[in-house]
C-alpha cells in the first residue's frame, strides 16, 4: 500500500485544474522570457537595431494580440485547452527559428510566429483560469499560477546567464535551445493531462457588454503603460546604459526570482484588499517607476544612474503580478458564459495602444527618451483615476461605484 501512494498523488495533480494551469504558465513563459532576455541584445548587435526599428518590431509583434478576438473564432472548432496547446508549439518554433535571420525583415517574421503562439495561448489561458478557479480561490489561485510564471522565467534566465557567461554560444544556438525545450515540455503536458472544461456553456458569438464597460476601460490602459515599459524601459538598460546580455538576464533572473515567492504573496493580498485598492496600488508604483525612468534618461542620479535604472525595471517586473486583480474584478461581475468571448475580445483592447504605440514612441524617443516616460506616467495616472470606480465589493449589476447598470439579463 505504501508503495501505490506516490502515484496517488501524481494522479491527484494531474486532474487539479490548478496543476495544469501553472504547468502550461511554465512553459509559456519559459519560452518567451528566453525570447526577451536576448531580443534587445541581439536586436542591437546583431541586426543593428535604432530606436526606431525597435518601435517597428514591437509594434508588429502586438498585431497577433490585437486580432486576439479572432479566438472566438477557434473556439467554434477546439476546446480552449487544445488551443492553449497548438499556441505553445507556435510559440516555440518562433523561439527556435529567431537567431537565424538577424535583420529587419527576419525578426519581423520570426517574431509574429513566435506572437501569434503567445498571444492565443494568453487568451486561452485566462479564459480556463476565471472558468475553472472557484472566485473565493481565484486571487490566492492566480497568485500561485503566477508563481510558476516568475519560476519558469527564473528557469530561462539563470540558464542564459549561466551558457552566456561560460560558453558564449551563438545567439542562434540560444534560441534553438530555448525553443525546442518549450515545444518538448508542450508535447510533455498534452500527453499527461486529461481534458478540463468550465461549468458553464460558453456564449459562442462576439460579446461587447455596457455593463463591463469599466473592466475594457482598464483593460486598455494596463495595454498603453505596460507595452511603454516592455517596448522601452529594457531597451533604455541596453542604450542609455549599456548592459550587455548577461547583465540584463541577470537583472531579470533578480525579478523573477522576487516573483517565485511574491506572486502567491501577492495573489493572497488581493483577496485581502480587494480589487479596488490592488489596481491603485499597482499604478502608484508604475507612475513612479515612470517618472524615475525619465529622471534616469536624463542623468539625474549621476553615477547612480545604471544601479536606478535596474532597480526600477525590477520594481516594474515584480508589482506587474498585481494585474491579475483587473481578472478578479471581471470575474466577479461577469456572467459565467461569457468569461471565453469576453477574454479574447478584452485581449484585443489590450492591445489596441500596443499596436502603434511603440513605433509612434520610436520617433518619440529619438527627440528625448524621458518624454516616453512622462507619457507612461499619465497613462498610469489616467489608470489610477479609473481605479476609483471600482467597488470595494464588485458583482453582478454592481460593476462599478456610479448608478449601478442593469443586469444582464436585462440587456
Amino acid at each position: 500500500m505504501p508503495e501505490a501512494s506516490p502515484p496517488r498523488r501524481l494522479t491527484g495533480l494531474l486532474a487539479s485544474p490548478t496543476s495544469f494551469l501553472m504547468v502550461l504558465a511554465f512553459v509559456n513563459w519559459f519560452g518567451y522570457a528566453s525570447w526577451s532576455a536576448l531580443l534587445n541584445n541581439f536586436a542591437k548587435e546583431a541586426a543593428g537595431f535604432t530606436g526606431q526599428d525597435i518601435g517597428i518590431l514591437q509594434s508588429v509583434r502586438e498585431i497577433p494580440g490585437f486580432l486576439a478576438f479572432t479566438a472566438i473564432i477557434l473556439f467554434w472548432i477546439m476546446r480552449e485547452q487544445m488551443l492553449a496547446y497548438l499556441s505553445l508549439l507556435t510559440l516555440g518554433l518562433g523561439v527556435a527559428l529567431t537567431g537565424f535571420y538577424p535583420s529587419l525583415g527576419g525578426l519581423l517574421l520570426t517574431t509574429t510566429i513566435m506572437s501569434i503562439g503567445f498571444h492565443y495561448y494568453e487568451t486561452a489561458q485566462q479564459s480556463l483560469q476565471l472558468q475553472l478557479l472557484p472566485k473565493s480561490e481565484a486571487p490566492r489561485l492566480l497568485g500561485r499560477i503566477a508563481g510558476a510564471s516568475a519560476i519558469a522565467q527564473l528557469l530561462a534566465f539563470g540558464s542564459i546567464a549561466l551558457i552566456w557567461r561560460t560558453l558564449q554560444p551563438s545567439y542562434a544556438t540560444v534560441f534553438l535551445g530555448a525553443g525546442v525545450v518549450t515545444i518538448a515540455l508542450t508535447i510533455v503536458a498534452m500527453a499527461l493531462f486529461p481534458r478540463f472544461q468550465g461549468a458553464v456553456p460558453q456564449n459562442k458569438g462576439f460579446v461587447l457588454r455596457k455593463r463591463y464597460w469599466l473592466y475594457y476601460a482598464l483593460t486598455f490602459m494596463s495595454g498603453a503603460r505596460r507595452q511603454i515599459f516592455m517596448a522601452f524601459g529594457g531597451f533604455l538598460l541596453v542604450e542609455r546604459f549599456g548592459y550587455d546580455v548577461a547583465a540584463t538576464a541577470t537583472l531579470l533572473l533578480a525579478t523573477y526570482g522576487i516573483n517565485a515567492f511574491a506572486g502567491p504573496l501577492l495573489g493572497s493580498l488581493v483577496g485581502r484588499i480587494g480589487e479596488r485598492a490592488t489596481i491603485q496600488l499597482e499604478n502608484i508604483s508604475l507612475i513612479a517607476v515612470f517618472v524615475g525612468y525619465a529622471l534616469a534618461s536624463h542623468g539625474q542620479f549621476g553615477a547612480w544612474g545604471a544601479l536606478v535604472a535596474g532597480a526600477l525595471f525590477v520594481i516594474d517586473g515584480v508589482f506587474f503580478t498585481l494585474v491579475l486583480a483587473q481578472r478578479t474584478y471581471f470575474q466577479k461581475i461577469a456572467d459565467p458564459a461569457d468569461i471565453a468571448p469576453t477574454s479574447a475580445v478584452a485581449f484585443t483592447i489590450n492591445h489596441i495602444a500596443a499596436v502603434f504605440l511603440p513605433i509612434t514612441f520610436g520617433l518619440i524617443w529619438l527627440r528625448d527618451p524621458a518624454l516616453v516616460f512622462y507619457i507612461g506616467a499619465a497613462v498610469a495616472t489616467g489608470s489610477l483615476t479609473l481605479s476609483l470606480l471600482v467597488p470595494r465589493h464588485p458583482k453582478a449589476g454592481h460593476e462599478t461605484t456610479l448608478a449601478p447598470t442593469a443586469p444582464a439579463a436585462a440587456e
